[in-house]
């Protein structure tokens, strides 16, 4: 069961059995998990698992809530993700190690805990067989602390942020915000931790100005000014500080930020504030993600894009080699790659703009060709290879309707959206759509396509930087959505099922798919 807040369950009792249906029916391969959570995050309930009479596709919908009530920061979905991992048996790797794999294996890897690349290797694999990836990013846009966030206004402790992507920064006020990320703590022992903190009550608020204060901006739109105006507020007045401890709170590590934010953190994670050495923090809505519409269609939540791709590909992973034989037939191997940074380009050590999945793909061919590496071993993967760029689509907005080109107009609850664009903001060519629809099609899936106008701007995604990367051929597509980029956003939850179901599917049938085409 989705994870409701005590508020929801005070005020509105009937969300827990709105809930229950979702719930009961997102077994699969992982064992579900009833929550409710106090204020401390706590689960203080059981869990059990899936009777056998559960649906050959159950709704994985609750489970999906569960995470993005637990990612609120990249860093948070990537270590929600590896509890996933280890909990359904894929065995933890370290990049500074040599590997040891074997065919059949499940194994995965961390990079920055805000980069995962899993993968299970078929057990007819054959050095040269191809990958079939899932690629999609734990990213997205936000507000992130300053090094130095320590700021002061009119009597009020404020914090100094910096925005994080193409964001809609006007949803951003009047939210009921907090900070969640991480923390290098100094042990006992003077070792550095890495640790995640997530501070779930609402701390912080960016609030409006008042109309009577701004009489036009009904007519001539609200266009705060990014540095002095998205200014959170975090308390009424500064601290007293006791007189012994002044000294320290004077400290250049210290007065970067304000001893107030540093002590709720320090509670937070159970250490001195001395022991905080560095942090790292998003600002993050609080309001939890969960179902809406008359007939709870929808999920309203805030980090859609790019989590709800996320968490299909991931579980599509997981469930097609959760049971026994599930690879006994499969000559390639199956991979998901969620990368961080995408909303700012990519060009970083834990984005898709690294060379992360390639370098795990040619040590992988390598440990498993054991003595044995014919000529071009790797190279001759990459040609077999296929990769599914998975984000978010721009689904048709009711009251903008000419925002989309007329022909290609994506809805909810009509399957995944394949984009194409010539000028290759997209990767998807007429044969990668192809092989993708194909997946669908022997699958009874829908399937839908968009096209940007020509007088109009065309975002991109990792697909046309993993496609260049070393020639892996791609095709983009995603889940259609409304308020891209805002602090809440929507999809529909049928389309979350259909999602999982078509990256299920698309690991267990393309190399049957794929061996019927010849285009070289």
């Amino acid at each position: 069961m989705a994870a409701i807040s005590r508020v929801q369950l005070l005020h509105h009792p009937s969300a827990i059995f709105s809930r229950l249906p979702n719930s009961l029916s997102s077994c699969s391969a992982f064992t579900l998990r009833l929550r409710r959570r106090n204020f401390s995050g706590t689960p203080v309930l059981c869990s059990f698992s899936p009777s056998a009479s559960s649906s050959t596709h159950p709704s994985i919908v609750g489970d999906l809530l569960d995470y993005l009530n637990e990612s609120w920061t990249q860093f948070h979905a990537t270590a929600e993700a590896k509890q996933q991992l280890i909990a359904a048996g894929f065995h933890l790797l370290n990049e500074n190690d040599e590997w040891d794999l074997k065919p059949g294996g499940r194994y995965f890897f961390t990079r920055n805990m805000s980069c995962l690349v899993a993968f299970a290797i078929g057990e007819k694999y054959s050095v040269g067989n191809g990958f079939h990836v899932i690629a999609a990013h734990t990213d997205s846009p936000c507000l992130k602390l300053k090094p130095k966030s320590a700021s002061s206004k009119s009597n009020y402790l404020m914090l100094n942020v910096q925005t994080y992507g193409g964001g809609l920064w006007h949803t951003w006020f009047d939210r009921d915000l907090s900070v969640a990320g991480r923390v290098i703590v100094r042990a006992s022992d003077g070792s550095f931790l890495h640790k995640l903190v997530k501070v779930k009550r609402p701390l912080l608020r960016v609030p409006t100005l008042a109309i009577h204060l701004n009489r036009t901006v009904n007519t001539d739109g609200f266009k705060p000014n990014l540095e002095t105006h998205l200014v959170p507020l975090l308390a009424t007045k500064p601290e007293e500080a006791p007189a012994e401890s002044k000294e320290k709170n004077t400290l250049p590590s210290k007065a970067a930020h304000h001893p107030l934010l540093l002590q709720i953190l320090s509670d937070e994670l159970c250490c001195n504030v001395d022991d905080i050495l560095n942090i790292e923090l998003n600002i993050c809505d609080t309001q939890p993600s969960c179902l809406g519409g008359a007939n709870n269609e929808f999920i309203f939540s805030g980090r859609l894009d790019n989590l709800a791709s996320s968490y299909c590909a991931l579980r599509a992973l997981v469930d097609s080699c959760g049971s026994p034989g599930a690879l006994s037939s499969e000559h390639a191997i199956r991979m998901v790659a969620l990368f961080d940074n995408e909303e700012v380009g990519s060009d970083s050590y834990q984005g898709a703009g690294a060379p992360t999945m390639f370098q795990a793909m040619r040590r992988i061919v390598g440990s498993l060709a054991n003595s044995y590496v014919g000529e071009s071993a790797f190279d001759r993967a990459i040609r077999q290879s296929f990769l599914v760029s998975a984000d978010m689509a721009h689904g048709v907005h009711p009251n903008f309707m000419d925002k989309h080109e007329e022909h290609h107009r994506p809805e909810m609850h009509k399957g995944l959206v394949i984009k194409h664009n010539a000028n290759q903001r997209y990767a998807t060519s007429g044969v990668t759509s192809f092989l993708f629809k194909e997946v669908a099609k022997i699958h009874n899936l829908p399937t839908q396509e968009f096209v940007v106008r020509n007088d109009m701007g065309c975002g991109s995604t990792i697909g046309p930087i993993l496609a260049s990367g070393v020639g892996i051929r791609t095709v983009d597509c995603g889940i259609a959505q409304l308020s891209m980029h805002s602090v809440r956003e929507v999809c529909g939850k049928e389309d979350i099922d259909i999602a999982y179901k078509h990256f299920k599917a698309f690991y267990e049938t393309f190399s049957s798919i794929d061996r019927k085409l010849i285009v070289d």
